[in-house]
């Protein structure tokens, strides 16, 4: 007897278009990539957003900082270890495995491409991709995804859940980065993309290696 069969972090509905979405924003990051570059200015996407760099003033330079401190370290783990202890709470091993594993990848894929592409801001920091916007849409699709199987939703209610959740927290979090100029607007955009790549495939692993090692186990 196996038991009851743990349910996955990647509700089955939402399979196939976050797949699709999976891999147009991966396209997204290297297109946004190679026009940033080796470049150490604004590039044409940028100066259309332009107008978000320049509300820095009081009170909302408070409001970017307190939404900055939430992807910095002790933030970040912060965040994380309430989530992974909710999830724990919900019985949803997956759903705790997937906020490190998703959260941790996006990020760490940002931290790979900053050499790679070489763009810099403010005499040299490496900018692209932004790595609090990857983190702050990486936590937001797991949490969505979670709601998404916990409610049941169809393919669309749920992609819309998840792709809502997930255009909100980035447009926070990447707001807040430009807003303190510690990013170019594309860099946000890049950090965005970033998470909408890693974290539908992190959850599709998440599940078949969950699946295995659970198979395995009912089979001795």
């Amino acid at each position: 007897m196996t038991g009851r069969r743990a349910p996955g972090v990647l509700h089955p509905p939402l399979r196939a278009g976050l797949g699709a979405v999976a891999v147009l924003a991966a396209l997204a990051v290297a297109v946004f990539g190679v026009l940033a570059a080796g470049e150490s200015r604004p590039g044409t996407v940028d100066g259309w957003l332009r107008p978000a760099e320049h509300v820095a003033g009081q009170p909302w330079r408070n409001v970017a900082l307190a939404a900055d401190f939430w992807g910095e370290p002790v933030g970040a783990a912060a965040l994380v270890l309430v989530s992974v202890a909710v999830c724990l709470v919900l019985r949803r091993p997956r759903a705790a495995v997937l906020l490190v594993a998703g959260a941790g990848i996006a990020v760490g894929a940002t931290m790979v491409l900053k050499p790679l592409v070489g763009r810099t801001i403010h005499g040299g920091h490496l900018s692209y991709p932004s790595g609090h916007t990857a983190f702050a849409t990486a936590l937001a699709l797991v949490a969505a995804m979670l709601a998404t199987g916990r409610l049941g939703l169809g393919r669309a209610a749920g992609t819309s859940l998840v792709l809502g959740a997930a255009l909100v927290a980035g447009a926070a979090m990447g707001w807040a980065q430009v807003a303190l100029d510690a990013h170019y607007p594309t860099d946000a955009v890049g950090g965005w993309f970033t998470a909408l790549a890693v974290v539908p495939a992190t959850a599709w692993l998440t599940d078949r290696s969950a699946d295995i090692v659970r198979g395995g186990r009912g089979r001795r």
